[in-house]
């Protein structure tokens, strides 16, 4: 009897170190940059630990998939938010991401004394999933020395739970989270305007109500910042797929900025940015007096600014035009004037796959337009000449179909003689022939 004591108490103590042991080694994984002279608790360590002990959906930024016989649900809370609300509320709000830096990035050191910050969250019925996940990354992920509070701005949301279900939750959080309520509907300038305002911190952040930060977002940000407190600073942007909620990492070899047009675009990194960095794509990249840093990843979109940037845009344009049969998208593929429209995977990132479906019935990409001379295509890329003729299509959004007006024939996926390249065939309603076009909206 004594001997299986005896047992009984060797094998709990043996239970109790390995147990320990798997908790440190996580931690200091997890927390790989942590700086020993910071009160760094074994919270996130815990919470990281908690959310890799299982498969639940979304861990890891994976795809959730809806099963069929909830596809129909599942499309009419699509239409509350334009996303996957049913895929979003089955995530757990403080998931766990991938850590996908660049190997230089993650060994990377910052100084003990850099600014702390306020974030500023806008949300307008915002859906209660991905607002909270919001807030839970920018915790879970952000050194507790370096955030200093969220000042939570609701622009006039109408939605119950956004009222006191929300303000009774932010008061159990460990962070300082505040609400400002506009009056009336304003806007998100206006919105952030107000809640700039209020901040108390060195630097503000500017967080979108649905992303989420992964590990090492914040800290490269506040090192530029530290280094010129004028800097403009804008990390990598992520992508959660709208659809499945996937996390899909961005590249380190893009930037972000405006067309004469003011459309938003991601441009490759120039050559002269690449000499200048003598291959070290962990720097940041300048344009201008604009500093993007080098990889702070997250997810959606975020901005940091430590000064203020004012711009009026006059048109928007879509994110992207989808085949319905093969789920591949139009894809200018970086080409010049007169050289063919591409078709690639679709990624969600912008890009090359930005186009804006205009009230000339243009499909434009930056100022070439799509442009059909003769049957069967091809479709080239030339400069907009605003007389519609051959560069004019219509768009039946019940039949999801662009004409070409002057052929009478309707855009189609690739033939086999060249699956890079979309073309023109005799309308025939088929599924190849059904384009998707997200977000698009008429520009003047």
């Amino acid at each position: 009897m004594r001997r299986f004591v005896y047992c009984k108490v060797v094998l709990t103590t043996s239970l109790v170190w390995v147990l320990v042991d798997v908790f440190l080694l996580l931690y200091f994984s997890e927390c790989n940059k942590c700086d020993n002279k910071k009160d760094h608790s074994l919270l996130p360590a815990l919470r990281a630990v908690m959310s890799r002990t299982h498969e639940a959906p979304g861990e890891m930024g994976k795809a959730v998939i809806i099963p069929k016989e909830e596809q129909e649900k599942m499309k009419e809370l699509f239409k509350i938010n334009q996303f996957n609300l049913m895929a979003s509320d089955m995530i757990a709000l403080n998931r766990s991401l991938p850590d996908v830096r660049l190997d230089g990035c993650k060994t990377k050191t910052y100084p003990d004394d850099l600014p702390n910050t306020s974030i500023v969250i806008v949300f307008h019925n915002e859906a209660w999933s991905t607002l909270l996940r919001t807030i839970h990354s920018a915790i879970n992920r952000s050194p507790r020395h370096l955030l200093l509070e969220i000042l939570l701005v609701d622009d006039a949301s109408e939605r119950d739970f956004l009222k006191k279900k929300l303000e009774d939750y932010i008061a159990t959080l460990e962070v300082p989270v505040r609400i400002l309520r506009m009056e009336q509907r304003s806007g998100l300038i206006r919105a952030r305007l107000r809640g700039a305002a209020a901040t108390r911190g060195q630097v503000i952040t500017f967080l979108d109500a649905h992303c989420e930060c992964t590990v090492g977002w914040l800290e490269p940000l506040l090192a530029r910042i530290k280094e010129d407190r004028r800097a403009v600073v804008c990390p990598i942007i992520d992508v959660i797929s709208d659809e499945t909620f996937e996390y899909m990492a961005g590249s380190d070899m893009t930037y972000g900025g405006f067309n004469w047009k003011l459309n938003f675009r991601w441009y490759p990194v120039p050559q002269r940015e690449m000499d200048r960095r003598k291959g070290d794509r962990t720097l940041p990249v300048r344009s201008g007096s604009a500093t993007c840093s080098g990889r702070p990843h997250h997810t959606a979109s975020l901005v940091e600014l430590s000064g203020w940037m004012s711009l009026k845009i006059f048109s928007t344009s879509s994110h992207q035009i989808r085949n319905v049969e093969t789920n591949q998208c139009v894809d200018n593929m970086g080409r010049k004037e007169n050289e063919k429209v591409g078709f690639f995977n679709c990624h969600g990132m912008g890009g090359n796959q930005v186009f804006s479906y205009t009230a000339d019935k243009e499909i434009r990409t930056d100022d070439l337009c799509l442009d059909a001379s003769r049957l069967n295509g091809p479709v080239v890329m030339l400069k907009c000449h605003h007389m519609k003729g051959n560069q004019m299509f219509e768009y039946d959004a019940e039949r999801l179909t662009l004409l070409h007006v002057n052929s009478n024939q309707c855009l189609d996926m690739p033939s086999e003689d060249d699956k890079m390249v979309p073309t023109l065939r005799d309308c025939s309603g088929r599924r190849s022939q059904q384009w998707i076009l997200r977000n698009m909206t008429l520009t003047v």
